[in-house]
């Protein structure tokens, strides 16, 4: 198995709702482990609590879980995830697009950008900041035909 980068989602109780959310709008393998299931914390009030979730969907890889009440935690303050693909990926990005964007809020729109890609930004219901990039080819030059040898 390569190395691979994966976001690991802190929420506040909503960590259950969050990975089932992102599970609803990317398909793949969810499993769900509890402070409870592993006797991880005293407080009868967090054994319900999401120790460690994991989303698999193809080659992408989510993890999240929720913070101990007795830990500090700011939804939304010091992460981003990034989806990006070519042109070939656009019709998955738009869809995942559409999906994060219900009930969130559009931070700048799915559009062209700058570069050439078509990028955007935006906020889930979660407070949960997302990226889409979609790759556009890139344009050939209009090269010069080739030249006859005019011998």
């Amino acid at each position: 198995m390569p190395v691979q980068l994966t976001p690991y989602l802190s929420f506040r109780d909503e960590a259950r709702e969050a990975m089932e959310f992102y599970h609803s709008v990317f398909g793949g393998e969810l499993t769900l482990s509890t402070f409870g299931d592993f006797h991880a914390s005293e407080n009868p009030v967090e054994a319900d609590k999401i120790m460690h979730g994991h989303l698999v969907s193809g080659a992408l890889n989510l993890m999240g879980a929720d913070t101990p009440n007795e830990m500090p935690f700011e939804a939304g303050t010091n992460f981003a995830v990034s989806l990006s693909g070519g042109p070939e990926d656009e019709a998955t990005l738009r869809g995942y697009w559409e999906a994060l964007a219900e009930d969130g809020e559009v931070d700048a729109p799915l559009e062209a950008s700058p570069w050439g890609d078509v990028f955007g930004m935006l906020t889930d219901r979660f407070g949960v900041q997302w990226m889409v990039d979609i790759g556009q080819p890139t344009p050939v030059e209009n090269a010069a035909p080739a030249r006859p040898d005019a011998d």
